[in-house]
């Protein structure tokens, strides 16, 4: 962020290293802790009356501290890694941030024993993730279709719809950034790829989650009220 806004193009060895290990750690610990909410949506909905019991102060922090340690450990591994690298392909990473793939152009060694290594320890984090994500719903889909008020049904689903929207988010934009058939040329599409990945998700985040929020809610109902249905008029005073 500094370096966009003060526009600088420069970037120290040691700075591009510690950029790509808190960027993977973000990432990590955030699928991690998603993955974390899911179970919690599950006790939430199937098991309600176990709520309490189940998802006490002591689980919570264990889970939570748990997620955090994932995503160290996979960003220590992904970093340490690549940066084991000799670098000889010049010194310029046609992104606006250091990325593991535009660092691997880099590279002048033979990477593509280690990318098999890499695609295939991150799709298995994420797949047992995602896995346990997708059974955790399904269980809740049927518990909830088996919910007999119509008012139920409604509450339980607006439960999920916002951690739904955000795992969607990030598992579409992340996939799609990774596994799109790279180039040796940077593109404009790398670019757009790139934003979306590493901005929109962590923005809309927030934005997801408020929605939930009846006091927001009515804040933008009362918004939209006023620029759509309220006849704006100019006061004209008479001397």
């Amino acid at each position: 962020m500094v370096n966009s806004l003060l526009n600088i193009r420069t970037i120290s060895y040691a700075g591009c290293t510690a950029q790509v290990f808190v960027f993977i750690f973000f990432v990590g610990a955030d699928f991690s802790l998603l993955t974390v909410m899911a179970y919690d949506r599950y006790i939430a909905i199937c098991k309600p009356l176990h709520y309490e019991l189940v998802m006490n102060r002591r689980t919570c922090v264990q889970m939570a501290s748990s997620a955090w340690v994932a995503g160290i450990l996979n960003s220590i591994m992904h970093t340490w890694n690549m940066f084991a690298f000799t670098f000889c392909g010049g010194n310029v990473v046609d992104l606006f941030f250091c990325e593991i793939p535009q660092l691997l152009k880099l590279s002048c060694m033979d990477t593509f024993f280690r990318e098999v290594c890499l695609i295939l320890f991150a799709v298995c984090l994420l797949l047992c993730s995602f896995i346990f994500i997708v059974v955790s719903y399904i269980k809740i889909f049927s518990a909830v279709l088996r919910i007999p008020s119509d008012q139920g049904r409604h509450k339980a689903f607006s439960t999920c719809i916002p951690h739904l929207t955000v795992v969607s988010l990030l598992v579409f934009s992340v996939t799609f950034a990774y596994f799109k058939p790279t180039s040796n040329t940077p593109s404009g599409l790398d670019l757009i790829v790139a934003v979306i990945y590493s901005v929109v998700p962590p923005t809309m985040n927030p934005i997801i989650y408020s929605m939930r929020n009846k006091e927001i809610l009515a804040a933008l109902r009362k918004l939209a009220h006023c620029l759509f249905f309220t006849d704006f008029q100019v006061p004209i005073f008479l001397k």
